[in-house]
């Protein structure tokens, strides 16, 4: 009998963990996959901010920067020997507090010989630039980079 009661004990006090007193059921399972490649919504000037759509959030942040930068391009003349028709990659860092901050140019080697100064120029066009509204990833701002490709044609 003795033997009996101690095997009932045993089997209690080994079982106790995979039973059950509250119920899990309530408690939602948390969405920990985060694709950090995408914002939930894009950077935007002042005057993009009314605009709802992601798409043309997009477009017209995308507008703006092109319009300001070429804006103070223009402004300056240059003088080149051999005609340049090509693309250059501007890489801007968007902080979380909505400040651009330029980061590098990606050029040939003849833009660069051409136009030394090129790089400083875009530079400080890019710093004339105002503040804003950083990119939001789930309800929080957060930096992002975006790469800003400039069609350069001098005909000499």
């Amino acid at each position: 009998m003795r033997v009996f009661i101690f095997l009932i004990f045993l089997f209690f006090i080994t079982s106790c963990n995979k039973i059950a007193l509250t119920s899990d059921s309530n408690i939602k399972g948390l969405d920990t996959i985060v694709d950090f490649t995408s914002v939930d919504t894009y950077p935007s000037f002042t005057n993009c901010d009314s605009i709802i759509q992601k798409i043309n959030k997009q477009n017209c942040f995308r507008t703006s920067i092109y319009t300001k930068i070429g804006e103070e391009l223009k402004k300056h003349t240059f003088i080149i020997k051999d005609s340049i028709n090509e693309t250059v990659l501007v890489d801007l860092l968007i902080d979380k507090n909505g400040v651009i901050n330029y980061q590098s140019l990606q050029a040939s080697n003849l833009l660069k010989k051409e136009l030394p100064k090129f790089d400083s120029l875009v530079q400080a066009s890019v710093n004339k630039l105002s503040k804003v509204y950083p990119a939001i990833k789930r309800g929080i701002p957060v930096t992002t980079r975006y790469q800003l490709p400039i069609k350069i044609q001098l005909k000499n």
